[in-house]
């Protein structure tokens, strides 16, 4: 009951979303109106276009919203500029809740959050009442923006359970257990020079592999030298492998170090995907108030780089246009060749005009431009023409 009905053939002839023949997106009403910067508000977008309203009242307050946007261009382009690293919240948030996001959406979701701070700034200054209302649902969300920072690596692998995930200094466990994996290097080293120089193999080697774990490789011309304590556990055609006692402790050191820290990193990171999950209904809430203000921003910005007005809009069945041009046909042909026209319509004696000419003379742009227009006006958007009063 808030909507304007529009069947299918509607539609497709006035090539709202999608042209007629091609089913493009160029071409199209939408194509003309869209210059959003985030996959949310393309989506709103698309739906304002194929729902326009029929309550004056909720018309007027988002002309009101676009013509506050349109006069303050520099804080409109601020808006956009941030608007424009903002991932779509609405998808993030869903992947967050089922549990299927990866380190790299936290990352996203964290980043996008960081923006919203200052689009909240420029908004506090605005007057019109659905900016205020964008205003008061906007919540930044800072905690969890804090949080993501706080324990995220920057640059995260895409993997889950392979750890790398969590930042030095948000978990003391994470942080002993990484010293004992990269010291652990150290300690190999240490123990292949004390070997060598304790038996005087030169080319001895400390190596690693799934099956065998970390052994000691000596090469066939140093075999003599192996003393009683190394146990033997492979033979090469050119090399003997060894263990010893104290490489195995090693050995359990650090492997276990490195499957223990791959496993809290995991846990640490669903933990920190909970909390944000726990807080769905408030991102949701955001992610529609910047949506809508992408919607208004775009607008706002169409409005202005293509000369179009503010309508009037009545509750008398007058639809009065004068200079009005077709959308999409000025944005396709070039040098401002479109030639603008008048319409009068009322609910008495101009309820019917016929419109005669040759084909190509532009009957069916002209018939098209009328209800464009009337739809613009009707979705809350400036219109192509010199002044438009248009009845709903």
């Amino acid at each position: 009951g808030n909507y304007m009905v529009l069947d299918s053939a509607t539609r497709r002839n006035l090539e709202l979303v999608e042209t007629l023949r091609e089913k493009q997106k160029r071409g199209s009403l939408l194509w003309v109106l869209d210059k959003t910067k985030t996959a949310m508000g393309a989506r709103t977008l698309r739906k304002y276009v194929e729902q326009p309203l029929i309550d004056k009242k909720s018309i007027v307050k988002r002309l009101d919203a676009v013509a506050e946007l349109k006069d303050n261009a520099i804080c409109r382009e601020e808006i956009r500029e941030y608007l424009n690293p903002v991932y779509d919240l609405e998808r993030l948030v869903g992947k967050i809740t089922y549990q299927s996001a990866n380190p790299r959406d936290l990352i996203a979701f964290q980043s996008s959050l960081s923006m919203l701070p200052s689009v909240k700034c420029i908004l506090k200054d605005m007057e019109s009442d659905l900016l205020k209302e964008i205003y008061e649902e906007l919540d930044p969300l800072e905690e969890l923006c804090d949080l993501v920072g706080r324990a995220i690596q920057e640059e995260p692998p895409l993997a889950m359970k392979e750890g790398g995930i969590i930042k030095d200094g948000y978990n003391e466990e994470v942080d002993r257990l990484r010293k004992a994996k990269s010291e652990g290097k150290n300690w190999l080293a240490d123990l292949e020079t004390k070997e060598r120089e304790k038996t005087g193999i030169k080319n001895l080697r400390i190596r690693y592999n799934k099956v065998f774990g970390y052994y000691l490789e000596v090469t066939n011309s140093f075999k003599d030298l192996v003393p009683d304590y190394y146990t033997r556990k492979q033979t090469l055609a050119n090399a003997e492998r060894y263990i010893i006692p104290e490489l195995k402790e090693l050995e359990d050191t650090i492997l276990g170090a490195e499957e223990k820290l791959t496993a809290l990193e995991y846990q640490l990171f669903c933990e920190v995907r909970d909390q944000i999950a726990s807080e769905v209904l408030r991102i949701q809430k955001t992610a529609k108030a910047v949506a809508k203000l992408d919607v208004f921003t775009s607008l706002a910005y169409v409005a202005d780089k293509n000369r179009y007005v503010r309508p009037k809009i009545n509750t008398r069945g007058v639809i009065d246009i004068r200079g009005g041009r077709h959308p999409v046909v000025e944005n396709m042909i070039s040098n401002d060749m479109f030639i603008s026209n008048d319409t009068y319509l009322d609910n008495g004696a101009n309820r019917i005009s016929i419109i005669t000419g040759p084909n190509m003379a532009g009957k069916s742009t002209y018939m098209r431009q009328t209800a464009l227009i009337v739809l613009m006006a009707q979705v809350g958007s400036f219109v192509p023409a010199d002044s438009a009063d248009i009845g709903i």
